[in-house]
């Protein structure tokens, strides 16, 4: 099962795969191990090679020359381990509806700290973290669901503006273990975090569900609060703007009475 998984995954990444291999650095250093392994093995040319066989078989690879492919294959196995990795098997971005802000490193104070009233739950993620990319579906679904004036989501990238990692002390280090982070923020100020982190700086182990944020962040009581300050501002709204329609239309009576006076006081006369 695991070997055929594997096998989907490279036929769907294979265009990106091909791409990649495209670059001239690769074709060139492909051609050249090719051509070293076919001189060495080609009758008629590997005659004329030098080797360190014992037997002076200089059609066949010694002792040194495998070493050597061995050690190679190996530093190139370590290099590439995690760009393949990411390569082959990093979830597909996510591109669906949202309502959700994104911030800057010259625009997450400013927006934090314009009303006290308003709650902010902001992701603090990386791109080229899969686990940010796996967590992204679940967090648009809780912005549609939660989101409202008082009650609002944000996003900040923190792989790209690294001031922003420092002054919030949310730490990129795949061994922090610290993406995602979610912040609660109230009138500017962080509330709660999660995953928390311990003293050695790493996070505790934490799982990203939906669940766990409604029922760690306190999602619907927020949510209840929020549309109660709602309600509140469209009912000072409207008694603002009520007052003076009330005084017109009080205006269009009155005036709508006038015509009706002096047929009152013909038929009375």
């Amino acid at each position: 099962m695991g070997l055929i998984t594997g096998l989907c995954t490279f036929l769907y990444h294979f265009p990106q795969i091909y791409k990649w291999l495209l670059k001239p650095y690769y074709i060139t250093s492909l051609f050249m191990t090719v051509a070293f392994l076919v001189v060495r093995k080609a009758p008629g040319l590997c005659e004329h090679l030098a080797s360190q066989r014992e037997d002076g078989n200089s059609c066949d690879f010694d002792w040194r020359e495998l070493e050597i492919l061995m050690f190679l294959s190996a530093i190139v196995m370590m290099k590439n381990r995690r760009a393949t990795f990411v390569m082959t098997c990093k979830p597909p971005l996510y591109m669906g509806p949202e309502y959700i802000k994104y911030f800057s490193d010259k625009t997450i104070d400013e927006e934090l700290q314009r009303d006290s009233r308003v709650t902010w739950i902001v992701e603090f993620y990386a791109n080229w973290s899969s686990d940010c990319q796996s967590f992204a579906p679940v967090f648009a679904d809780l912005s549609l669901k939660y989101n409202c004036a008082g009650l609002r989501f944000g996003k900040v990238d923190i792989g790209r503006y690294g001031e922003v990692s420092e002054r919030y002390r949310v730490s990129t280090s795949p061994l922090a273990k610290q993406l995602p982070s979610l912040l609660l923020f109230q009138g500017g100020r962080e509330i709660m975090r999660r995953p928390m982190v311990d003293n050695k700086g790493r996070a505790v182990s934490w799982t990203f569900n939906e669940e766990n944020i409604i029922r760690e962040f306190n999602l619907n009581e927020l949510f209840q609060k929020a549309k109660k300050l709602n309600k509140g501002r469209a009912l000072k709204g409207e008694e603002h703007n009520g007052t003076q329609p009330g005084e017109g239309s009080d205006e269009l009576h009155a005036d709508a009475k006038t015509p009706e006076q002096p047929t009152e006081s013909k038929k009375d006369q």
